[in-house]
């Protein structure tokens, strides 16, 4: 009789314990999903402030899962990248090194977490292009290529390659003409992409369309 009831009180432990899982991974899931909705409308400095703030929140909260990281990583860097100001890009992108760090220490380099150091180094390009190319060029341009081997069929690498060459001189290889095949892949793979959740990553279609309209 003792070992049944010592049994029933472990299967009622352990069914809480399964419940108040559950409770906590909708509760991070709504969470995440709310904020990711707000991806797509965020087109100022403060709105991608606040929601790097927001997705911090909710890893330091979580502290298992590295998507909110990611996130934030992201609006720290879409903040420099909205703005006209740089004199704060290289904290900011030390910030968002920071947390892509925390993300691939909890969920393993990925193909999305490189396109964010590729995004990090462009950052720090921005400060002073024509002194700081050669460095985080590079870097930007290898973060790309490690990040299209892990996942060939990301169209985000594509993306931004686009806008390298966008945004890189005639002269030194680069320009609308170069860029636009490249954007036509990028939006040819975005219309094929299935993110893996509803919360995943799939940002990058809209702006693949604003730098296609530029080139034509």
């Amino acid at each position: 009789m003792q070992r049944f009831f010592s049994t029933v009180i472990a299967l009622v432990i352990a069914t809480g314990f399964t419940a108040g899982a559950r409770a906590q991974s909708a509760k991070y899931h709504d969470a995440m999903k709310q904020s990711v909705d707000q991806l797509d409308t965020a087109h100022t400095v403060a709105s991608m402030v606040d929601l790097a703030n927001r997705f911090e929140r909710i890893a330091d909260a979580e502290k298992t899962q590295g998507l909110p990281y990611y996130y934030a990583a992201y609006c720290q860097l879409m903040s420099v990248m909205l703005g006209t100001d740089k004199t704060k890009a290289d904290e900011i992108a030390d910030k968002a090194e920071t947390l892509i760090s925390k993300a691939e220490s909890l969920d393993k380099p990925t193909s999305e977490t490189y396109v964010i150091r590729s995004m990090i180094a462009t950052c720090h390009l921005m400060v002073d292009p024509q002194n700081r190319y050669m460095q985080y060029g590079a870097a930007s341009g290898e973060a790309i290529q490690k990040s299209e081997q892990l996942d060939p069929g990301n169209p985000r690498p594509v993306y931004l390659e686009g806008q390298s060459k966008f945004y890189t001189p005639e002269a030194f290889g680069g320009g609308k003409a170069v860029a636009k095949p490249i954007f036509e892949k990028a939006k040819t793979m975005f219309a094929s992409f299935k993110p893996a959740s509803d919360i995943a990553p799939q940002w990058g279609a809209h702006a693949t369309d604003y730098f296609l309209s530029m080139c034509n």
